[in-house]
C-alpha cells in the first residue's frame, strides 16, 4: 500500500505563509491523483486541492483559490500546498491522499490512503 507522510503544519501569525509537504512511499507507480484535504475541530474533512501525478491539472476549493498552491516533485515522490496569506479559517489538521482514479477527484471518498496530518494554527 501507499504510504504518505505529512509535514511543514505550524503556528502562523494571520497574511502568514506556509508550505506543507507531503512524501509518498510504496506502491505509487499507479496512483492518479493526489490531493490535500483539512479537518478543523467539530467539522467535517473538507477538499482543499488536488493535482494529476503525470500531467500536472490542478483543482482547488473556492475558499483557497488565489492564496494556496498544489504542485508535486516526480523525483522525491512528494508533493506540496503552498499556503499564503493565511487566515484563522484556515485552521485544521491538513491530509494528503491519494487517488487511483483517472480525472481530478474532489470527493474524500475518490481517496484510498491518507497520511497522519500536519496541523496549521493561524492565530489573529
Amino acid at each position: 500500500q501507499v504510504q504518505l507522510v505529512e509535514s511543514g503544519g505550524g503556528l502562523v501569525q494571520a497574511g502568514g505563509s506556509l508550505r506543507l509537504s507531503c512524501a509518498a512511499s510504496g506502491r505509487t507507480f499507479n496512483v492518479y491523483n493526489m490531493g490535500w484535504f483539512r479537518q478543523a475541530p467539530g467539522k467535517e474533512r473538507d477538499f482543499v486541492a488536488a493535482v494529476t501525478w503525470s500531467g500536472g491539472s490542478t483543482a482547488y476549493a473556492d475558499s483557497v483559490k488565489g492564496r494556496f498552491t498544489i504542485s508535486r516533485d516526480a523525483a522525491k515522490n512528494t508533493i506540496y500546498l503552498q499556503m499564503n496569506s493565511l487566515k484563522p479559517e484556515d485552521t485544521a489538521v491538513y491530509y494528503c491522499a491519494t487517488s487511483f482514479v483517472y480525472g481530478l477527484q474532489l470527493r474524500e471518498a475518490a481517496y484510498d490512503y491518507w497520511g497522519q496530518g500536519t496541523q496549521v494554527t493561524v492565530s489573529s
